[in-house]
């Protein structure tokens, strides 16, 4: 698993250049979300929210918006953004009961799961399963597997619905990744869409 305390102390992270080169598509697809649900929104959890990149403007649509990361370095820089209506939480994505955090309607997962082994993914799974709503929906970006596995994570589309026994997979669209720069853009990134009845 990647080590993000040290990857923020250092000031590594690649990962935050994505909302910047994909931002279009974000919003694209949170409007497909959006638009199959009737108001309220409901509360919605960004998985692994880091810095609070997608968090905010999860609020901003109307979710009741939550974000949550292991990582207290990025959860006080998330909550000094001063964003209202946004709530951010120290948690661990592979035990996140533990947070006591409730339930939801919405999970958003970008690049969170894809660094976790298969245990992990599988603990993820469970925990994000266990705090979802009847109708409840992941968004979820996940890079395919590659030689930098190991340091990047990545997983296969079997591997996505093997953590999340009970889901269906309702989507796999391919990611814009233009303007990354760095290796992980011919991994074949997708975007996975999975709904619980």
């Amino acid at each position: 698993m990647t080590n993000y305390t040290r990857m923020y102390r250092w000031g590594l992270t690649p990962w935050e250049r994505y909302g910047k080169a994909a931002a279009g598509s974000i919003a694209a697809l949170l409007d497909r979300e959006e638009a199959e649900r009737s108001r309220p929104l409901g509360r919605a959890l960004d998985v692994g929210c880091g810095r609070g990149q997608y968090t905010p403007e999860l609020a901003r649509r109307g979710w009741e918006a939550t974000g949550v990361d292991y990582v207290p370095a990025a959860i006080e820089a998330a909550r000094s953004k001063g964003v209202a209506d946004v709530t951010y939480v120290v948690g661990d994505a592979t035990d996140l009961v533990a947070a006591g955090l409730g339930t939801f309607d919405f999970f958003l997962d970008i690049g969170c799961f894809q660094g976790f082994d298969a245990g992990g993914r599988h603990a993820v799974g469970r925990g994000i399963s266990a705090l979802a709503n009847p109708g409840a929906t992941i968004l979820m970006l996940a890079f395919g597997p590659s030689r930098l596995r190991t340091w990047a994570g990545g997983v296969s589309q079997g591997e996505v619905t093997a953590a999340f026994p009970g889901w269906t997979l309702v989507a796999v669209d391919p990611a814009q990744t233009e303007g990354l720069g760095w290796p992980m853009n011919r991994t074949s990134p997708r975007w996975y869409r999975l709904s619980r009845s």
